[in-house]
Order: structure tokens, then sequence, then C-alpha cells
């Protein structure tokens, strides 16, 4: 059914503050009114807020949200919200072990301080593909090895020939994730890491991991080709000891191109809507650029297996 209005609350982190950077353009570009908070910290696991939310019900003195000036339980009770969206941080998103029991928590807190608002869960996205933790020999390997009994269930072969998480490999994992949360509780999932992974597929041009020590060698302006992806960017800095310039990546966050899909992702779930009523195209982004990114959206939107009944 489609929407004309809503009230839309996350309980998440910097996944979702993404869509402070045109979710409000896209739904009024369509005609269409949105009232959009967040309760998130940066990088906050599910435990994370779970810990904030039982403090806060135990210390009146504590408020962890929006500038510590208010409790979730306030945010909650002062708006009738038609959405609440939980998520899961992207490092742990694909250890479907660290979901419970915090996730049930924080659904049970918020249907008992917005029993009108329906909890929709936001499938998080794989890393691009030069994040150090999916590069050979990265950080997530051990990790992997170690728990690869308990993820062959997805299908993945975890020995001497294949140690290590790979993009792919995150993006199953934490789709599977996200899944079995949805089905524990009957959820629907707005599934932006679907929108991601379409966006790769359907790139002409798709970006191609660098040699990382080619970032060494570099000198400014010049980057690796950024091109072909939604997600990471890398940029100049001068660094504030030695006055030089240096390179600095992101290898997680949506950039432009990611941030706008976004948007328009969710306007086309939540408010059941199609993107072709969306008019608004940044002026960082080209029209022909901005109409693939919404007919990934789409798709995403129309393709995605829910499981909620």
């Amino acid at each position: 059914m489609k929407r004309d209005s809503l009230k839309i609350l996350t309980i998440g982190n910097s996944f979702t503050d993404s869509l402070t950077a045109y979710f409000q353009q896209v739904v009024e570009s369509a005609g269409c009114q949105l009232h959009f908070e967040r309760a998130n910290h940066g990088g906050c696991e599910l435990n994370r807020h779970w810990s904030y939310i039982d403090n806060e019900e135990h210390d009146r003195e504590y408020k962890m949200y929006q500038d510590r000036r208010f409790t979730l339980k306030e945010i909650l009770e002062r708006e009738e919200w038609d959405i609440v969206t939980i998520q899961q941080a992207s490092h742990f998103s694909w250890r479907e072990e660290t979901y419970q029991p915090f996730a049930d928590n924080i659904c049970n807190y918020v249907g008992q301080h917005a029993p009108g608002a329906e909890i929709v869960v936001q499938q998080t996205w794989a890393y691009r593909a030069d994040d150090s933790r999916l590069r050979p020999g990265g950080s997530w390997e051990e990790l992997f090895t170690n728990l690869g009994q308990r993820y062959s269930k997805f299908g993945v072969k975890i020995g001497k020939e294949n140690l290590r998480i790979d993009q792919t490999q995150m993006y199953d994992f934490l789709t599977a994730a996200y899944t079995k949360l949805a089905k524990s509780r009957n959820l629907r999932i707005i599934p932006t890491g679907y929108a991601v992974q379409l966006s790769r597929k359907g790139e002409k041009d798709p970006f191609k991991p660098y040699d990382p020590e080619l970032l060494s060698k570099l000198r400014w302006p010049d980057l690796p080709s950024q091109s072909g992806d939604v997600v990471g960017a890398l940029r100049w800095v001068k660094d504030p000891l030695s006055g030089e310039m240096t390179i600095k990546g992101d290898f997680i966050h949506l950039n432009e191109r990611g941030r706008y899909m976004q948007a328009c992702l969710w306007f086309a779930f939540l408010y059941e809507r199609p993107v072709s009523e969306i008019t608004f195209v940044p002026d960082c982004i080209g029209n022909s650029d901005a109409a693939f990114l919404r007919d990934c959206a789409q798709k995403a939107a129309d393709t995605f297996p829910q499981v909620r009944k």
C-alpha cells in the first residue's frame, strides 16, 4: 500500500547516518513527507545498544541518545513512529552469533514503548574489496578460520586452500544472519546490502583492487581508480603532525553514489512507491548514473526474498 508520509526512527550507527545525505530530498521530490530521526552511535553493535538501554533503565541520570540529551525510551514515546529500524554493526554483521539475545531485547523494548511502530531490519553491506580485513593475511582471516565449522553450513569450505573471508562471503554470511533474525521475529528487511551487490554486478567497469603498496608511491593529487563501487573512498589529507599530505581510506561506508542509492531504496521499500517518482538527483551524480542507481534500488526492493508472512 502506497504511503504519503512516514515517521522513521533508526536505532543504528553510521550505516544509517548515511541517510542524512539525501533521504529527505529524495522523499520530498516524490511529493511525500518524512519525519526522520536517529538514535545512532558510530560503530554501535546490538549488544552495545542494549547495554545503553539497560543502563538508562537503572539510572535516571543516564542518557545516551541524541547527544546524550535523551533516553531511548523518551525518544520512542515522544512520537507516533511508523517505522523503527535496527541493524547490526558492520564488523559483526557476518557473525550470526553476535545478534542475540540483544536484537530480541531491543525489539521487545521498542514494542513496549512504541507499540504502533513496525520494526524493520536494515541489511547492511559487504565492505569494498580493498578493505584490509578482506585481503589475504587480513585480521579476519584467523577469526574466519576458527569459526569455519560453524559457518560451513553456509556452503563455504574452510581449509588450507580457503582460509580467508572475501567480499562475497561477507555478504553471504551477513545476509544469512539478518535473514535468521528477521525470520525469528517475522520482520521485513530493507535490502541495502543486496542493492550494493546488484550495483557491483551491474557496473560496466567494476572496481578492481590495487596493490596496497601503490598508496605509498603515489604523490598528491593522484589516487587509484575509485570508480565502480558505491562503497568506499580515498582522499588526500594533511597530517597534523608532519604537515605532509597523506592518503586516507574509507573502505566500508557508502560514498555519494551509495548514499543516493540507499535513500532511493528506503523510499521505494518503506513508502512502497516506484523510484520513477523520484525527481531529485544530487549535483555530484550524473543523470544516467543516477538512473542506474535508482534501478538497482528498485530491483533490490522488488526481488530480495522477504521472510515476513
